[in-house]
């Protein structure tokens, strides 16, 4: 006699006994276990008084169009395979070039070859987000350069990352539809359509090695939130340890026998996932650039690195101990120059090298009157390329200040009136830079505008390009003691040094080039992962003014705003707080419908009056033109000091209130 066993559809509408009978061809069962494809599961079960009854422990099992009735299907169920799960896991890649600084050198065709290398393993290969956006080439592509990469390295499933918005909602989707395996996002749905945002899944059941293996993709609000293309209000967002704890449930429900959370959030978050979502056995994150292995509450937590330097193999036991844990092991690998390079991506992304040059003829924008970019000037003085660039970036992060270093700046030419092109914007800013957002005192900023001027008259790239900020400096006193503090003006009101300042910058800057050693101990508000780099803010800016004004493609509500999204949050806060109860042109209600009608057309016009006053916001940024300013004063003399400093004094005296108590 065999052993008895209940068999369960995942959908539970089938239940039928099977004898499973031991085979004279060593299909034996062992250890209780049979194992197959992600639609059915066998449970054990026991014989009282003839009624079958499934016990809680739960087996997986191999099922193909099988008939009950029919012996010879039967014999094709066979026993779970010894051998180990095998993963190869990969995060946050940027650059298809090499580092040819130092090991790992990395680089996209030779992190091909490195995957390949574990080919025999018939390894699941997983992705944890960001690789369309940011680096230099993907400013031309648009993150096109990557498709090959992704199918050359065979990989099976992957969760979105913040940066993989970077070019629109629109952008990603095309990409995605060129990929061959499915992308996840299990916890944000797009009010637009109902389903997760960008199009991604809610999860992806997969059998490999004879394993039903359960993928969720998770994120965190924090980087949601500053999405450039994304709206908030547009979205809905579900908490990644609520949806995670659905959703084992869910997938064990349908025969997962292991379940993999893709993550692309801060490793505090994934501690928190782990902590209190026991029914995950293992976490694969991205979004944090290290390599780090942990292990919470029986959990283990992997981070792969960055840019193609790196990445996991992950080794998979099937049996479980008797908590019900996988017994789990992880090795680092380095892609380092003892891989060579897999000829057929190399010479497919060379191609690319085409594609740039073919898009650097492409028209960002006009303008009317001439850039000016020469190293001669705008090393020494405010100019209104400098001007633009900064209020782009200002209206873009919501700062108080912006202060870009004017080595920024590379082109050392005039642009001319007319059609600003995709070179144009390379030659003045071709490198990446990363912006960061720091919370600072007043007295930090004067420090860092001293910094700035402490060079002056040299031709230094520390000199200042600013918005949001204006301030006169005496090039005749000694560095460090260039600025009196009273002619430094943040907006409309002169600087308080005890007082908080938001302030966007230059990682370049934060990290303490070019003299800026006073961020050091600041807060940083937003750091350069969430902060978009600062030629594609300025790419953002162009597509954001041809959307308005008609002039490109757009498929969807979700686009570029030029209205920074703390400046729209604020504001829609706001209009939702004024009482727009007025009389309604429209009254033509019947009686048992007029509350509900009324409620309906008060929100219609609350929505219409919010959407008109982001639009006047938006137009005010679409209207940013280059011009010089007066934000950075040369003082010529003591005559013309005491003339500012009284300016300054009036201005103070006159914006002062007296309250007066009302009789």
């Amino acid at each position: 006699m065999g052993k008895r066993f209940l068999l369960c559809t995942t959908n539970q509408l089938l239940v039928r006994e099977l004898r499973i009978r031991f085979m004279s061809n060593n299909h034996s069962i062992q250890s209780n276990l049979l194992y197959g494809g992600i639609d059915y599961v066998f449970r054990s079960s026991v014989n009282d008084n003839n009624i079958i009854k499934p016990s809680s422990q739960r087996f997986p099992v191999v099922l193909s169009n099988l008939n009950p009735n029919n012996n010879s299907q039967s014999r094709a169920l066979t026993t779970m395979s010894d051998t180990p799960l095998t993963i190869l896991h990969y995060n946050d890649v940027y650059n298809i070039e090499p580092n040819c600084g130092k090991e790992p050198v990395g680089g996209a065709a030779r992190f091909c070859t490195a995957i390949k290398s574990f080919a025999h393993l018939n390894p699941l290969i997983l992705f944890s987000g960001d690789i369309f956006s940011p680096s230099m080439l993907s400013t031309f592509t648009q993150g096109e350069q990557m498709i090959p990469v992704l199918s050359k390295t065979g990989t099976h499933c992957a969760v979105f990352g913040n940066h993989d918005f970077d070019h629109g909602l629109d952008v990603l989707t095309s990409l995605i539809k060129k990929t061959d395996f499915p992308w996840l996002m299990s916890n944000v749905v797009d009010k637009e359509t109902g389903r997760p945002l960008g199009g991604g899944k809610k999860f992806h059941i997969i059998s490999h090695n004879q394993i039903s293996i359960g993928l969720i993709g998770l994120v965190e609000r924090e980087w949601l939130e500053t999405l450039p293309t994304i709206d908030p209000n547009e979205v809905t967002y579900i908490d990644y340890v609520e949806a995670g704890s659905k959703l084992v449930s869910e997938l064990r429900n349908k025969g997962c026998y292991i379940i993999i959370a893709l993550t692309h959030m801060r490793t505090p978050n994934d501690i928190k996932l782990a902590a209190n979502c026991s029914g995950i056995d293992l976490i694969l994150g991205g979004h944090d650039h290290v390599y780090e292995i942990r292990e919470v509450n029986g959990i283990k937590i992997v981070k792969s690195g960055t840019d193609f330097r790196q990445f996991s193999k992950i080794t998979l036991e099937k049996d479980r101990d008797k908590d019900g844990k996988l017994t789990i092991a992880v090795e680092e690998v380095n892609v380092t120059s003892d891989f060579v390079e897999d000829k057929a991506l190399k010479e497919e992304l060379e191609k690319y090298s085409e594609v740039v040059e073919a898009k650097m003829t492409e028209v960002l924008g006009n303008f009317g009157v001439e850039l000016e970019g020469r190293f001669s000037i705008i090393r020494s003085q405010e100019t209104n390329l400098g001007n633009w660039v900064c209020d782009v970036v200002l209206a873009a992060t919501g700062a108080d200040v912006v202060i870009i270093n004017s080595g920024t700046f590379r082109s050392d030419q005039i642009h001319p009136p007319g059609s600003f092109t995709m070179r144009d914007l390379v030659n003045i800013i071709p490198m990446r830079d990363p912006l960061i957002i720091l919370s600072v005192t007043g007295k930090c900023l004067w420090d860092a505008l001293e910094n700035a001027v402490s060079a002056y008259p040299k031709l230094e790239g520390r000199f200042p390009q600013v918005s949001g900020v204006t301030f006169a400096f005496d090039p005749a006193k000694p560095p460090g003691k260039r600025i009196d503090p009273r002619l430094i003006q943040v907006a409309d009101e002169f600087i308080n040094l005890e007082q908080m300042y938001k302030i966007c910058i230059k990682s370049y800057i934060y990290n303490g080039c070019d003299g800026f050693t006073m961020f050091k101990n600041a807060q940083i508000l937003i750091d350069e992962d969430l902060c978009p780099e600062l030629g594609l803010t300025i790419q953002n800016h162009f597509k954001a003014i041809n959307i308005r004004s008609e002039k490109s493609d757009h498929h969807t509500k979700h686009r570029q705003s030029l209205v920074t999204l703390s400046r729209r949050h604020s504001m829609v806060q706001m209009l939702e707080n004024l009482d727009l109860d007025g009389p309604s042109p429209i009254r033509k209600l019947s009686v048992g419908h007029q509350g509900k009608s009324v409620d309906i057309l008060h929100t219609k016009r609350t929505k219409m009056f919010r959407r008109a006053s982001l639009d006047d916001l938006e137009q005010a940024s679409c209207d940013l033109a280059p011009a010089v300013q007066q934000r950075i004063i040369k003082i010529q003399d003591e005559e013309h000091f005491h003339h500012l400093l009284m300016k300054s004094e009036a201005f103070t005296k006159n914006s002062v209130i007296t309250e007066t108590e009302e009789e």
